[in-house]
């Protein structure tokens, strides 16, 4: 039987350019009972961190159009050093992964993205005792 996870109360902003990714995500987390805020680029994913300071985690997707996931990630640094980041990328290099890390990532998840990865990885940063809900 699959863990259901919920974090109720719990704000995460979502940067993804691919319209298959968001609809993917969307259906994914749709009983998560989380506030998803959806960024369609990198300008987008820091204005709306800088809008919703009580954000709990984003998932950044690191190529986007405009301004990257990296570049945002960098910004986003900038303003908050704790906000859990995890990078979701197609790439699979270890270069990408380091590039990543450099640019303030707390974590790394690659496409095509499992349930579990995504559930899991989620959880670990906002559940209160990192089991799930």
């Amino acid at each position: 039987m699959r863990q259901m996870y919920r974090w109720p109360g719990k704000t995460i902003i979502i940067a993804e350019d691919a319209e298959t990714s968001v609809q993917y995500f969307s259906a994914a987390l749709s009983h998560s009972e989380l506030n998803i805020l959806w960024a369609g680029n990198g300008f987008e994913a820091v204005d709306l961190f800088k809008k919703n300071s009580q954000t709990d985690l984003i998932l950044m997707d690191l190529d986007m159009p405009g301004m990257d996931g990296l570049d945002a990630t960098r910004a986003i640094r900038l303003l908050s050093k704790t906000i859990p980041i995890i990078a979701q990328t197609a790439h699979v290099m270890l270069a990408d992964s380091l590039a990543g890390s450099e640019a303030g990532c707390n974590d790394f998840i690659t496409k095509p993205i499992s349930l579990a990865v995504l559930f899991s990885t989620i959880d670990q940063y906002l559940s209160e005792d990192g089991k799930g809900g």
